[in-house]
């Protein structure tokens, strides 16, 4: 198999186990390609890309809740009071345009700077995100949470900002998301959801914007490989991974690959 082949298909499997972990699936991924010879700013945009993916296992996975909330908008409004599924929609809303706006500015920044370094540095900076994501985990899972059932607009700007912020590779999206929702009193069920859900339009977004401003530097049949692998693999383990998650203390883990990584980078530098 050629070797672009088989870089894009290894990539996009990594993507659609990574997706559902609280782990960063960008960072490990962008590990992943460093290790394989890719160039630093080549590897941010290809991570970011392999969402879109991803994006498509989850809006299949979760459809059924797409679809409720899709028959709300012909009678919603954004001043609707938050209140049962509107408040999601409203959510959704709100939490899609604060982390677009957050995204967008961390990405421009970002290039500028990961195209200036090495892939050492690359992946000693990846793990100490990772291990700053592991941290704010574990403070965010000492909170017993379950106390609110709908979410409002503090948790919309909240989770907005954190998810503009996971542009960043290293820092997970699902942990820094789901944990910010878990410090808001909301339950882990309610958390995933809400996460997953406000995922979607936000990793289209941000593969359309990685692709668009880059163009990856790779052909248009290893791109679909890439997001083939990744839209299949995700479908195939989203709803076994998800459970796993709710089951053990992933912040440790996230922590160790962080470790790893600062160990694997000072060693390439």
């Amino acid at each position: 198999m050629d070797r672009e082949f088989l870089i894009a298909l290894i990539a996009g499997v990594f993507q659609g186990i990574f997706e559902w972990l609280p782990i960063s699936s960008e960072g490990n991924v962008a590990v992943v390609l460093s290790v394989l010879g890719s160039s630093p700013e080549t590897v941010v945009a290809f991570a970011l890309f392999l969402h879109l993916g991803t994006a498509l296992s989850a809006t299949v996975y979760y459809r059924h809740d797409l679809w409720d909330l899709l028959t709300l908008l012909p009678v919603w409004r954004a001043d609707t009071r938050f209140d049962g599924e509107q408040a999601v929609l409203t959510f959704l809303a709100i939490g899609t345009l604060v982390s677009g706006a957050v995204g967008i500015t961390t990405y421009v920044l970002l290039i500028d700077l990961f195209s200036r370094l090495t892939g050492g540095v690359l992946v000693t900076l990846i793990g100490a995100f990772l291990v700053l994501t592991g941290g704010f985990q574990y403070v965010s899972q000492a909170d017993p949470g379950g106390r609110r059932t709908t979410p409002d607009g503090v948790d919309a700007v909240l989770v907005g900002v954190a998810q503009g912020s996971a542009i960043l590779p290293g820092v997970s999206r699902s942990g820094v998301t789901t944990g910010t929702l878990l410090l808001r009193g909301h339950d882990g069920t309610q958390s995933f959801r809400l996460s997953f859900l406000l995922s979607i339009p936000a990793s289209v977004g941000g593969g359309l914007l990685a692709y668009s401003d880059s163009g990856l530097d790779i052909s248009i049949l290893a791109a679909a490989v890439a997001l083939g692998a990744a839209a299949v693999v995700g479908y195939a383990t989203i709803g076994t991974l998800l459970r796993i998650v709710d089951e053990l203390p992933f912040w440790g883990v996230c922590i160790g690959l962080g470790m790893l990584a600062i160990l694997s980078g000072l060693m390439i530098v």
